[in-house]
């Protein structure tokens, strides 16, 4: 159920976003979701991929810092209130958000978000035994 994302750090300077999917592009890595968070001095670009060997493999050739992690895509209402009931779900089991970002498209009637939780596995025993959809990681490098 877990999804692996690649996290890329980038010197914060004009061009090197550029760099970085001008490579995978050009590779024929297709990126799925993405954040960038910054600081003053370099950024985080976090990446889910349809091919996490070959992304990694493509940047760390071209000199960039390249780690993984696991995170979680869930299925979420996509009405008025359907992310704070997931975050209510997850508040009452004491499980912290580290981060979070949305997905490239819809799944049915559903939005698709990216978690990072501070406990993965128990982050998805809780959702799923509240009823929440979470997608493996398999579908997730399709969609």
């Amino acid at each position: 159920m877990k999804v692996e994302q690649i996290s890329v750090f980038l010197e914060n300077k004009a061009g090197r976003l550029a760099e970085v999917t001008r490579l995978l592009g050009d590779g024929g890595v297709n990126i799925r979701a993405l954040s960038l968070a910054d600081t003053s001095d370099f950024g985080i670009l976090r990446l889910i991929v349809n091919d996490n060997e070959k992304a990694k493999k493509i940047l760390k050739e071209n000199g960039f810092t390249v780690g993984k992690t696991n995170v979680v895509a869930i299925e979420v209402e996509d009405r008025p209130g359907g992310l704070a009931r997931i975050l209510d779900i997850l508040y009452r089991a004491g499980i912290n958000v580290e981060y979070m970002y949305a997905f490239v498209q819809q799944s049915g009637e559903n939005a698709v978000i990216i978690f990072r939780f501070d406990n993965l596995d128990e982050a998805i025993r809780v959702l799923q035994e509240n009823g929440v959809t979470v997608i493996n990681g398999s579908k997730v490098y399709t969609l």
